[in-house]
């Protein structure tokens, strides 16, 4: 007979574990001994421990400047004088008076919509490539990814800026072929191609990460659907961008993220004016001309919220529409 039946006749009362046992319920669990208890607190105290540098500079770096900037935007702040609340007057002006803003505004987005999926394209048609040779990838691939490392410095801005300035080498090169476009720099219709040009030429990290994606694919898939009879373009389609769609959705939102965030390419080679006629004039510029500049930091960080806004719904928009062409494993899609 066992301990409970033993209690249950014993005192004519059935326990609280018979009675779970009797209603179909699992035992419940018994507390932990002290000396349990007193390490699992001893465990999450050093984890908080662990954890209270990067508290620290996410609430006193991040956190808290994000809320103070979200109530400068809705006052009238110039650095030397307290902050004067005047309610949605920033934003009213941003997008009803504004022309800057709106010019602004254009251009980023074609920088942004017209450069990013022009890089993913040549990130993946590298990786491609790549991924298909052995003899020599390796030194190719770091050729290839090096400008990623220090496509966003300082010096390579002031060195595109040589190179695509009057009677540069770019200039020079293309006299030989009978085109003279008197430099891309000083030209406002090419000034953002050359900008869009070179945030192309930073696609290394994009390639390296499809690099790692078209490693993962069975090369069974392959050899399966060239047994079916399907070409290299189909499969392509079939094979390589179903596969690969998680990758695609990666590269393409930190792509995005990435250039709506372009600054000191453009801040360089315009010299910080944003020229020539606005045409390098991006949000990020401009927000930095209307803050530090002209004194204007409520009116600067209603123009970084705002920002801040449309790259969320950007975001936002990818993740709710990824099940109709990411596939990941394991889908029964």
């Amino acid at each position: 007979m066992s301990t409970t039946e033993t209690r249950t006749i014993v005192t004519d009362k059935p326990s609280s574990r018979a009675r779970q046992l009797r209603s179909g319920r699992r035992p419940e669990k018994s507390f932990a001994r002290p000396g349990q208890r007193a390490r699992t607190r001893k465990e999450t105290a050093a984890g908080y421990a662990f954890l209270t540098p990067w508290l620290i500079g996410f609430f006193g770096l991040t956190a808290l400047p994000m809320v103070y900037s979200l109530y400068l935007s809705f006052t009238k702040y110039n650095i030397f004088q307290p902050p004067k609340w005047i309610g949605l007057e920033n934003y009213i002006r941003m997008f009803t008076k504004d022309q800057n803003f709106i010019q602004s505004s254009e251009i980023t987005l074609i920088y942004v919509f017209v450069g990013t999926p022009i890089t993913l394209a040549a990130a993946l048609g590298v990786a491609m490539l790549l991924n298909y040779r052995d003899k020599g990838a390796g030194f190719f691939r770091s050729a290839f990814y090096a400008p990623s490392l220090i496509g966003g410095s300082v010096s390579v801005a002031i060195v595109w800026r040589a190179m695509f300035s009057a009677e540069g080498p770019v200039d020079s090169g293309l006299q030989i072929f009978g085109i003279d476009l008197g430099g891309w720099i000083g030209n406002p219709a090419m000034i953002l191609p050359m900008m869009i040009l070179l945030h192309v030429w930073q696609f290394g990290s994009t390639m390296v990460i499809f690099l790692a994606g078209l490693k993962q694919i069975p090369k069974e898939l392959y050899e399966a659907a060239e047994m079916d009879g399907a070409n290299a373009w189909r499969r392509f389609q079939a094979v390589t961008v179903p596969m690969l769609s998680p990758v695609m959705f990666f590269n393409l939102l930190l792509g995005l993220i990435g250039a709506f965030q372009v600054f000191a390419s453009a801040y360089i080679i315009s010299n910080g004016t944003g020229g020539p006629a606005g045409m390098t004039n991006f949000i990020t510029v401009y927000l930095y001309k209307r803050g530090f500049s002209d004194g204007q930091m409520g009116y600067a960080a209603a123009i970084a919220w705002v920002l801040l806004i449309v790259v969320a719904i950007i975001a936002l928009i990818l993740f709710r529409t990824q099940r109709s062409w990411v596939h990941y494993s394991g889908d029964d899609r």
